[in-house]
């Protein structure tokens, strides 16, 4: 169950109170904990490793998180809303574009992203600022209401599947020293001494006509494009 008072403790009005302020935060917690998984993963970003960082005794910690598993939830809702989707004079081609672009670099610059399940995201105001950006994108189209959740889970379904991968990629870039590049290139023994190419004749036909070229950097806008412009058909 979400700890809803922490996911959203800076809508809640502030209280007055008396002595001396907190030296710590549940800001300064999460900001810490986000700064570790960035650098070292997921499971780097402990309480204990969080406390050390913040050097305070591991104990003090959970006055502020209770738990690692809410710890966890408020680290991905807080990078959710940094993406800041907020946008005026664009059309909705060019909304969707935005989020397809904050999505992939939030990925990339918080590769540990892909370690949790987003099946089930936490009811932050991170989620509900991506559910209100996408639903009022669908519904500026002039799509029937039934259709209007549809598209923008359509939508999210596909730049996080695209998103993700980066943040995979680059998660493996940072563990193992190597870039895709170069992964590919140590496997050249495959194509040369494995590969049947009369096995895999269109496999084989298309690499002869250049048709792998440039595939990381086309194909998701190549399929993007497809889904919007179905969307868009189907209000006409």
């Amino acid at each position: 169950m979400e700890n809803y008072p922490l996911l959203w403790r800076r809508s809640l009005a502030k209280r007055r109170t008396t002595g001396r302020p907190p030296r710590l935060s549940v800001d300064a917690v999460v900001a810490a904990a986000i700064r570790i998984a960035d650098a070292d993963g997921l499971e780097a970003a402990s309480m204990a490793r969080v406390a050390a960082d913040l050097g305070a005794a591991t104990m003090t910690l959970y006055t502020y998180v209770p738990s690692r598993a809410d710890l966890t939830a408020l680290m991905v809702d807080e990078v959710l809303l940094a993406r800041d989707l907020t946008a005026t004079g664009l059309s909705w081609r060019e909304r969707v574009g935005l989020f397809a672009d904050r999505t992939r670099a939030m990925f990339l610059t918080h590769p540990w992203l892909t370690e949790v399940s987003l099946v089930r995201p936490p009811l932050g105001p991170g989620t509900m600022a991506e559910r209100e950006f996408l639903i009022a994108t669908m519904s500026e189209i002039g799509l029937p209401v039934g259709e209007i959740n549809r598209a923008a889970l359509s939508v999210t379904a596909y730049v996080y599947a695209f998103a993700r991968e980066a943040g995979e990629e680059k998660g493996a870039e940072r563990a193992s020293g190597l870039s895709t590049e170069s992964w590919w290139h140590e496997r050249g023994e495959f194509w040369e001494k494995w590969f049947d190419v009369e096995k895999h004749p269109a496999m084989t036909a298309l690499w002869n006509a250049g048709g792998f070229e440039d595939q990381d950097q086309t194909a998701f806008a190549y399929g993007l494009a497809l889904l919007l412009n179905g969307i868009e058909r189907s209000v006409e």
